[in-house]
Formats: C-alpha cells, structure tokens, sequence
C-alpha cells in the first residue's frame, strides 16, 4: 500500500511527533510505500511568519498545491494526515477529497474544540467550549497563546470549517483513547466516525534492565499543563526521600533550572534520544506522570510500562484507561503536592512491588505492542477505503 502521512511538527517535539515517527516506521517494516508531507512551526518567524501561519488556519493555496502535487506524484492509496495545524491548512485535506483518495486523521488534541487544543485554562480543565457550534469563551480569555486576537482567528477557522463542512472529508478520525472519543463525540462529532487507536511502543525498545535504581523518573513536555510546578513542589518540600530525574525540553526549562540549582535532589538531563530515555525508564523505581489536562493518551506511561516500570499519575483524562491502582501503580488528584508526595512513598522494592513490575510488562505485551497495533492500524485503513469507496458510488 502507498501512503501519504502529512504531519505539521510543533516548535517543542512532543509524543505526536514521536507517534509519527513510530507509525512510519512501523508501516515501512511491513512492506508499504511511505511518502512524508511535513512542516515545521520554525518557519513562523516574523510578522510576515506569524501572518502566513494566521491565513493557513483557514486556507493556504500554497499547502494545497503541494498536496496536489504529492498526489499526482506518489499516487497514494490513503492518507493519513495527523496534524495539519497551523502552516498545512485544512485546504490540504480538501485537495485529498477533491482527488478521491481516503482520509484518515488521527486527532492527538483538541483543537477541533478548543482554542489552544488541551481543554485547560489557569491550571486546570476547562470545558466551556465542548458543543459550541461557536466557541466564544476561547477568544474571551485569550486561550491561544494569551491572545485574544490570536484565539479568535482559531475559533474563527475551526468554525467556519465545520460550517462549511471540511471535516466531512475525512473518513474516518482516529482518537487515542476511550476518553478523548467520549469527548469528541459530547462535542457533536458523528461518533460512527470515530475509531479508537491507541498509541504503542516498539518491542525492540525493551531494555532488559534486572535491579531498579532508586530515582523517580519524569519524561516530556516542560509546560504548565502538564503538572511542572506540582511536580516541583512535591521534590521541594524535602518529604521524598528519592531522587527525581526529569527529561524533556519546553518552556519551562529555566523553572526546571532553577530547580536543580538549589536542590540537589532534582537532576535535570535535558532532552534526550529514545534509548536514553527508555534506559533511564528501565532503572527507575517509578514514574511520574503528573499531567493537568485532559491527556489523550499518556504515551510515556506505555514506554514505562514496556520496561516494567510502575507509574504514579495524576488522575485524569486518557491515563485512567492506563494505570490501574495497585496494580500498574498509583494515582493521585491533578495538582495534589500532599497527594504526589504521599504517592511516592507507595512504591517499597519487595514483593508486591515486583508483581507490579511484572504486571507492567505483561499489560504492555498485551496490549501496546507494535504488532497488535499494525493490525488495528490495517484495519483502519482497508474500512477507511471501503467507505471512500461507498462515498464515490453514491457520487
């Protein structure tokens, strides 16, 4: 099969960068023709960067040709598109239709809802814009990068969009989780076409790692939203007795920073290549996945979890269908310093402890595994077909 995957990368590499790479990889090992249409947000630089990237929202003639132009060349038999925000323009996704070739779009956020695409607001959850045909409170509060200007030209884009009904193009969307589909659908999306998927590690990333050193982990995204500063708190009350390592990169690097530098309890190791990360995973105790938003999914978790490694997560969003309480770790409320510090106390080496281990590592075996997941990708992909093919009979 010849597929067209289209990915817009955002300035900071997170997990949908990750899943693409992963994804592609995967395709490529079982014999299909992978073709990359990609964008940088490094390119908005400038006023005139900045200008470019608030059209696209709406339409880019230049996105459009391009994917007019990858068609014609690579002939592609689907196309998977997973984020087009905000350089690639949906105008892309309207070329697809226009040539008849299938569209798959995996939703890793939730911009199609919500002005900065994480249902959070002032350091917590927000959902006052699910099932706002017009989202006005977005642009009220300024939720996309603290503009109201900038917050009205998304909500704008992603209204007239559905107005103009642009998403009807795509065949099938892809949600990560149960709960990010349960969200998407109490939105008003059609929910027959939502597929669940959930995201995956690759069986060779296992590390094989026998004594677990005594260290908390933190893997991603340096950024409010994902539980920094109550992480932080936690290490800085001086009640964990365990060292914290944390990896990743984002704009909370100089808080990061500044932590280490007055507490020598917190280690912090920059951004790291995937072996390092999945070694440091192998030796932790636990890790800490102290998200505040809605996650999607929680892929380090599932990294966590190939290595045997139990997880001590904030309790909310898509990690919920992950950690089991005592059984796969532990999990606290969002925000919680008490709790976390608590939390962490609950992870003694012994018995117990090595049934969570092995609980992990057979949870992830049954479950996350790179061959379970090329099988439901396939599936997706061959009913994606046979509805593009219904839709041209009915033409």
């Amino acid at each position: 099969m010849r597929i067209l995957v289209v990915h817009n990368r955002y300035q900071y590499s997170g997990g949908e960068d990750a899943v693409v790479r992963d994804e592609v990889g995967l395709l490529l090992h079982h014999g299909h023709s992978i073709e990359l249409l990609k964008q940088d947000n490094d390119a908005i630089v400038g006023i005139r960067g900045k200008l470019i990237a608030s059209a696209s929202v709406f339409y880019s003639a230049h996105s459009r040709k391009r994917m007019k132009d990858a068609i014609h060349d690579f002939q592609p038999d689907i196309i998977h598109v997973h984020n087009w925000f905000p350089m690639l323009s949906p105008s892309i996704v309207m070329e697809a239709d226009s040539a008849g070739v299938p569209i798959v779009q995996t939703l890793h956020n939730y911009r199609m809802l919500c002005a900065n695409g994480l249902l959070y607001r002032n350091g917590s959850v927000c959902t006052d814009c699910i099932g706002k045909s017009f989202p006005i409170a977005g642009i009220e509060h300024g939720c996309y990068r603290g503009s109201r200007v900038g917050s009205g030209i998304v909500t704008a884009a992603y209204a007239f969009h559905r107005l103009a009904h642009t998403w009807d193009c795509v065949d099938l969307f892809i949600a990560v989780s149960g709960f990010e589909r349960d969200v998407l659908v109490r939105s008003g999306m059609a929910a027959d076409k939502i597929v669940v998927k959930q995201n995956f590690v690759g069986s060779d990333t296992w590390m094989n790692e026998t004594n677990k050193e005594s260290f908390a982990l933190f893997v991603g995204r340096l950024s409010p939203e994902k539980g920094i500063r109550t992480l932080l708190a936690a290490w800085n009350s001086g009640r964990i007795p365990l060292p914290l390592k944390i990896i990743g990169d984002g704009p909370m690097i100089d808080e990061v920073r500044s932590c280490t530098a007055s507490n020598i309890s917190v280690e912090y190791l920059g951004a790291q290549l995937p072996k390092a990360v999945y070694r440091e995973m192998a030796r932790a105790r636990f890790l800490v996945f102290p998200s505040e938003w809605y996650e999607t999914f929680g892929r380090t978790v599932i990294e966590a979890f190939a290595q045997g490694t139990p997880v001590l997560a904030a309790d909310l969003g898509g990690v919920r269908e992950l950690v089991k309480e005592g059984e796969t770790g532990f999990l606290f409320p969002p925000g919680n310093v008490d709790a976390l510090v608590a939390g962490a106390s609950r992870f003694p080496i012994g018995g117990d402890y090595e049934r969570m281990r092995l609980n992990c590592r057979n949870l992830f075996l049954s479950k996350y595994t790179d061959k379970i997941n090329y099988s439901l990708l396939a599936n997706i992909y061959s009913k994606a077909r046979e509805i593009r093919k219904q839709r041209r009979q009915i033409r």
